[in-house]
């Protein structure tokens, strides 16, 4: 199982451009092949910076996302909102305890 991370930051005046985006395709992009987990943080004290938290079966999963029309109309209106370049890090679980 893969985790990938991403930290998203946007221009104030673009948050709820970015938040409805989100809302339209969250359910399309949990519903991805490969896909198992999908939830969105919002920085306690810098509001427009967010984050990403995703499970993939693989990294194949993961980029065959990242090559779909999915990912593509949603990357088009998200890109040109940012004020920061986005960071991502793909990450192993290694223990869990709830």
């Amino acid at each position: 199982m893969l985790v990938r991370i991403v930290k998203l930051s946007f221009k104030p005046e673009k948050i709820d451009e970015f938040l409805a985006n989100f809302e339209a395709n969250k359910l399309k992009i949990r519903a991805f092949e490969g896909c198992h987990f999908l939830e969105l943080y919002r920085e306690q004290n810098n509001t427009n910076v967010f984050f990403t938290y995703s499970y993939w079966t693989s990294e194949t999963e993961l980029n065959n996302y990242r090559h779909s029309e999915l990912f593509k109309s949603v990357w088009a209106k998200t890109k040109p909102i940012f004020n920061a370049k986005p960071e991502a890090w793909s990450v192993e679980k290694l223990a869990s305890l709830e």
